[in-house]
C-alpha cells in the first residue's frame, strides 16, 4: 500500500498517551456536540488511529451510539486499537470498533459517506501541503465535521533555558519540513495551511492544547527530547557535537527533576456552516 506512513513505536503512543489527553482543548467539545445533535448514531473514522487514543478519549465525550472505523497503514498499531477500544460513550453504551487499513492521504468525499465525524491526532504534520487541501475538500464536499488535535505548531519552552534551545528547536523544525519519499511534510506550517484550507467552506475553530511537562512526566520527557535532539543533529549534522552535551545537559535536568517543557500544539474544529 503506497501513502503515508507514520512509523510510530506502541511503546512511544502508550508514553504519551496521558500527555496528550491532558492537553486536547476540551473548550472545542460543545460546539462539536452541536453539530452532532442531530445525529442518531455517530460514525466516526479516526485517521491515522496509532494505537486508539483518540478514540479511548473522545467517545466517552460524545454521545452513543457510535461506531469508530479507526485507519492507518500500520497494522500492528490497528490491531493494538481494536484490542483497547473505548469502554463506553457517554450514555454508558458500548462503542463498536473495526480497523481499517487506508491510505491516510487519499480519502475522498465517497469515502466519507454517512460518516459523522473524520478525527485525527498528531498526524497533520506529517501531510504535504496538497494532501491537506484534498483532505479538506474531501471533507467539505461529504459536509463532514472534522477535529484535529495536537498538531506540532513548532514552538518548544524548556526551563531552565539554554543558549542551545533556538538552534535545535530550528533544526529540528527544519527536519519536519523535509522531503520523505517524495513528499515533502508540512511540519509546523500544517496547522495553519488546515485552518486555510478548510476556512474556504467550513467554519473553524482553534485552540491551543499544549504539552506542559514536569518531573512527573521524565520517562515521556527523556524520550521526546532525545528524538527532538537526534533529528535536530539529522537535518544539521554540524550540530553533532554540542547537541550531544547539550541532550547530556538536559537528561541529567531531567533525571533530576530540574527540567520543565511546554512543547505547543494546537487543536482545530472545522464545521459545514449550518452546524456551527
Amino acid at each position: 500500500m503506497g501513502g503515508l506512513s507514520t512509523g510510530l513505536a506502541p511503546e512511544w503512543l502508550a508514553l504519551r498517551e496521558n500527555a496528550d489527553a491532558e492537553a486536547r482543548a476540551e473548550s472545542l467539545l460543545d460546539p462539536l456536540r452541536a453539530a452532532l445533535s442531530r445525529r442518531s448514531r455517530l460514525l466516526i473514522r479516526d485517521l491515522g488511529c496509532g494505537t486508539g487514543s483518540m478514540g479511548r478519549w473522545l467517545a466517552p465525550r460524545l454521545p452513543g451510539p457510535q461506531h469508530w472505523v479507526l485507519h492507518d497503514q500500520d497494522t500492528t498499531l490497528l490491531a493494538e486499537a481494536a484490542a483497547a477500544p473505548p469502554k463506553a460513550d457517554r450514555d454508558g453504551g458500548p462503542v463498536r470498533v473495526t480497523p481499517k487499513p487506508a491510505d491516510l492521504t487519499a480519502f475522498t468525499a465517497a469515502d466519507l459517506s454517512g460518516t459523522a465525524l473524520v478525527t485525527a491526532s498528531a498526524l497533520l504534520d506529517l501531510l504535504t501541503l496538497g494532501e491537506v487541501i484534498l483532505l479538506a475538500e474531501a471533507c467539505m464536499v461529504a459536509r463532514c465535521p472534522v477535529l484535529i488535535t495536537l498538531s506540532v505548531l513548532g514552538r518548544v519552552e524548556l526551563d531552565p533555558p539554554d543558549l542551545l534551545d533556538g538552534d535545535i528547536e530550528a533544526a529540528f523544525n527544519d527536519h519536519q519540513r523535509r522531503e520523505v519519499r517524495g513528499r515533502r511534510q508540512l511540519g509546523p506550517d500544517a496547522f495553519d495551511a488546515a485552518t486555510d484550507a478548510f476556512s474556504r467552506d467550513f467554519v473553524v475553530f482553534r485552540q491551543p492544547s499544549p504539552w506542559r511537562l514536569g518531573p512527573a512526566d521524565a520517562a515521556l520527557i527523556a524520550e521526546w527530547l532525545s528524538g527532538w535532539v537526534f533529528a535536530a543533529v539529522r537535518q544539521r549534522p554540524d550540530l553533532a557535537e554540542e547537541g550531544q552535551r547539550y541532550l547530556d545537559r538536559r537528561l541529567a535536568a531531567n533525571a533530576a527533576g530540574e527540567l520543565r517543557v511546554t512543547v505547543a500544539h494546537g487543536d482545530l474544529l472545522a464545521l459545514p456552516e449550518m452546524s456551527a
